[in-house]
């Protein structure tokens, strides 16, 4: 019975190498397509990461040569010669330029430097919403103050980056309108608003002080 038992063994482990080795050839370029396909995508990953930080190391050198320049005009021309390939790149390279812009005494075209970055749908909302900021500041003399307030009121909604810093230049346009004790109701507000820094704070406080209020003693925060 044991040389049966062997004997049906040998046969069994006979068909099992007879079927892999079918499987194997009507599947097998499966595994070796899956292979090419790992070791491909890897590849090309490494390319890729190479290739943008090449780009990257090229716009800071880029931008490093154009900020040497000495003369503000100096550094508008160099930056603006400057061809960014990334969104982020070309946000930066945006905000520099305003910055340079501004500098040389160019403010409109240190506004459309920032509106640029502005409505870049790809960057997030931090970036888009400083240089929405930015812009508003440059134009506080040119730009009708309706407008102004509306996008203020935009950059101040509900969970905004930077909803209390749009907050205050809010109460600055009520003063300018003459409508104070609306700027003391929201300078008000803003000190006991739980995300507020120390410096904004303090600069609420002394507006109120400034405009004839007196600070609200704050509530103590918990946690």
């Amino acid at each position: 019975m044991s040389d049966v038992d062997s004997f049906i063994d040998e046969v069994t482990e006979e068909v099992r190498r007879d079927r892999l080795f079918l499987l194997l050839r009507r599947w097998g370029w499966v595994g070796v397509l899956a292979v090419v396909l790992i070791v491909g995508g890897a590849a090309f990953n490494e390319i890729r990461k190479a290739r943008t930080a090449g780009q990257a190391q090229d716009l800071g050198d880029s931008i490093l040569s154009a900020l040497s320049q000495n003369d503000s005009a100096d550094r508008v021309a160099g930056l603006a010669e400057i061809d960014a390939v990334t969104p982020g790149g070309d946000a930066v390279l945006n905000m520099l330029l305003a910055s340079s812009q501004i500098e040389a005494g160019s403010r409109e075209e240190a506004v459309a430097s920032l509106n640029a970055v502005a409505v870049q749908g790809e960057l997030p909302e931090i970036y888009r919403a400083i240089a929405t900021f930015k812009a508003l500041l440059l134009q506080t003399d040119t730009m009708p103050v309706a407008e102004r307030r509306q996008q203020f009121e935009a950059l101040a909604a509900p969970g905004a980056p930077l909803r209390l810093l749009a907050e205050e230049q809010l109460a600055l346009i009520d003063v300018s309108e003459g409508n104070v004790d609306a700027a003391l109701e929201r300078l008000q507000a803003m000190r006991q608003d739980a995300e507020i820094g120390v410096d904004l704070q303090q600069r609420a406080a002394q507006l109120i002080v400034a405009l004839g209020g007196e600070p609200e003693p704050l509530v103590a925060r918990q946690g």
